[in-house]
């Protein structure tokens, strides 16, 4: 093991190797750009760049015509980058060192094209000459980004054509054909050929244009669908937390140096500090860092739910109105509504966009207690519900019981029933199953929001009635009880809700708010920002900048896993570093300060995985993965 550690110089020398990898000159000369008609508006200066084994040439030298090596940055890729399908507009990017060639070939008898100026252009066949009959697309503009500065870091042509499926068939089948040299032409297929999944992406990556944070956020961009998924998404594009990532992943490497250190050196060199204060310093530097990654494996399930959607079940007895609510949340029947008990079996789920959340709702069957008779009368049609519950709807309450245990939000309906019949005095049914579900929700950490349906039932003209006290009594109707047990805590007013889905139905109504349907709206958007808003929990007297739990909220469940992983390191590390008092000389055999090391660089491997950046052993799939999102 000492023999791979030797000194705090040779290590430090490798990690700046390590960094200025990707901005070493590759030994031969780049590939080649030049254009049938040479003009100097449109000479690229360019130099290879190496990383990670392949090399990618951003632009071609100057005047300089030269072979193409066998490299893989030789390949010129192209691909429709719009989507698929009949439209106005159609957009075709071509990334490579043969941009030019193929901006000639399609364009012949063309003026050069002056970089980042849109021209129009006449697209042709390259096979068919400059006749009418060769004529792809009459009226096409064309973009020219000269790299390094572009997407991909390389010459990029993007064709802006008619969107007709025709064309676009046309043109994408004319562009392998533009290599027209004859040494080129036994391997036009190598040297021009359609992008694989990601590979525009994969070739930014490797040319330094994008890290792996924001390849994941660019690719939460395309696939958001809500206001608050697109923010998420933006918010991640800046390169905060690679730097961050990489800053902590630097931290881990100076301290494994000194760790380093104390092993080649402990024995023959004089150290300013002891061995002891060496390594409780080291381990200061990891109790900090440790909490800054708990902040941020927190805060990155919180931003999850904006990503993934606030999963949201509805629990309720049957005929509570969990239906009904459903179809006025989501503005359509989603659900059958009855007044015959047990309609809804099975989970219904629909998602829906409130207030900038994706919110996906389940409605499940009513739970209800079965009661035990000793009578053997059967149970007549029509004459009230039974008190037996079939096999069926026990597997439906099952399913209920699971998803909402499964979910983030639970939405507990109740219901408002008369007392007595022809009775003015009311109560707020809650079953024994609901109440108990309710209860086990809470214990484990559920949001629970609680809703009073079927308030049109209730005299709102009657003297000295309020919705205040009908939250009132029902607050205190779930917290009484002795078994199950509902802190009084966990049932907040503000999370208490009056509503009518009949009076919300009537769309006549003269009430400004039909059935406190926005009020409800609005208090859920409230509970879906708490809940997803970036939180510090400050222990252990670490100040942790805002900014940095704002940032932390785009982390995506593949970096938080990684940093769940580089935790379990970082623990192992300080469980082995512990010193026991007295002189550190009486403790060295109980101190493995090679197993130590060995945990901080396999932390750092953490975090080197989720960048893409620095020595990692298996980065290859990771990116493989996540180019092909």
């Amino acid at each position: 093991m000492r023999q791979r550690f030797r000194s705090v110089t040779r290590l430090r020398s490798s990690y700046h190797r390590d960094a200025t990898e990707f901005l070493k000159p590759a030994s031969r000369p780049g590939a080649v750009l030049y254009e049938h008609k040479p003009v100097s508006s449109f000479a690229i200066n360019s130099h290879p760049r190496v990383a990670q084994g392949r090399t990618y040439f951003s632009t071609a030298r100057d005047g300089q015509i030269g072979r193409p090596t066998d490299t893989e940055s030789d390949l010129t890729i192209y691909a429709l980058s719009t989507a698929p399908g009949r439209a106005a507009i159609a957009i075709v990017r071509i990334s490579g060192p043969r941009c030019a060639e193929i901006y000639g070939a399609l364009c012949p008898n063309s003026p050069a094209i002056r970089p980042k100026n849109a021209t129009l252009r006449s697209l042709y066949d390259p096979a068919k000459g400059t006749g009418k009959d060769a004529v792809l697309d009459p009226e096409a503009l064309i973009l020219y980004l000269p790299g390094p500065r572009t997407v991909t870091g390389e010459d990029v042509l993007e064709l802006h054509i008619h969107g007709g499926p025709a064309i676009v068939k046309a043109v994408l089948a004319a562009i392998p054909r533009c290599v027209t040299s004859p040494f080129y032409a036994s391997r036009q297929e190598s040297l021009v050929r359609y992008a694989e999944p990601g590979e525009f992406t994969r070739r930014a990556f490797y040319n330094n244009r994008l890290d792996l944070t924001q390849i994941e956020a660019l690719g939460d961009a395309l696939l958001a669908d809500t206001e608050e998924q697109r923010r998420l998404a933006v918010r991640g594009t800046s390169n905060a937390l690679a730097r961050r990532y990489e800053s902590w992943r630097q931290q881990l490497l100076y301290a494994r140096g000194e760790l380093e250190a104390l092993i080649d050196f402990a024995e023959d060199q004089h150290f300013e500090d002891t061995p002891a204060e060496l390594v409780s310093s080291v381990e200061k530097q990891v109790k900090v860092l440790k909490r800054h990654l708990q902040d941020h494996v927190l805060n990155a399930s919180r931003g999850e739910l904006v990503r993934g959607g606030i999963k949201i079940a509805l629990v309720g007895a049957p005929n509570a109105g969990k239906s009904s609510l459903l179809n006025r949340i989501v503005g359509r029947e989603a659900a059958i509504v009855s007044k015959e008990e047990g309609t809804t079996r099975d989970v219904v789920e629909v998602g829906v966009d409130i207030g900038g959340f994706y919110c996906k709702f389940g409605d499940m069957a009513g739970l209800r207690r079965e009661q035990i008779t000793h009578t053997s009368k059967p149970h007549v049609l029509g004459s009230g519900p039974s008190s037996s519950i079939g096999e069926v709807e026990r597997e439906g309450i099952r399913r209920a019981k699971s998803r909402a245990l499964d979910s983030d939000l639970v939405i507990v309906v109740l219901s408002v029933e008369h007392e007595a019949p022809n009775s003015e005095s009311f109560s707020v049914n809650i079953d024994m199953e609901v109440a108990e579900t309710a209860a086990r929700c809470t214990r484990d950490g559920k949001a629970v929001v609680y809703l009073i349906n079927k308030t049109d039932q209730l005299p709102l003209m009657a003297s000295g009635f309020n919705l205040e006290e009908l939250v009132a009594k029902a607050r205190l109707e779930l917290t009484k009880r002795q078994e199950p047990i509902i802190p009084a805590s966990s049932v907040s007013v503000d999370r208490i809700f009056a509503i009518s889905c009949k009076e919300a139905a009537e769309t006549n109504s003269l009430v400004q708010d039909p059935g406190g349907f926005q009020t409800l709206l609005n208090g859920l958007i409230k509970v879906f920002h708490e809940m997803t808003a970036p939180v510090c929990p400050g222990a252990g007297g670490v100040s942790i900048d805002p900014a940095e739990r704002v940032d932390s909220l785009g982390a995506t469940e593949r970096q938080r896993l990684l940093l769940v992983e580089c935790l379990g390191y970082l623990d192992a590390f300080l469980a082995g570093t512990e010193i026991p008092a007295g002189p550190f000389s009486e403790h060295t055999d109980d101190l493995d300060v090679v197993v130590a090391a060995e945990n901080l660089r396999a932390a750092a491997q953490c975090l080197a995985k989720i960048t893409g950046r620095g020595v990692a052993g298996d980065v290859e799939e990771v990116l493989g993965v996540v180019f092909e999102k």
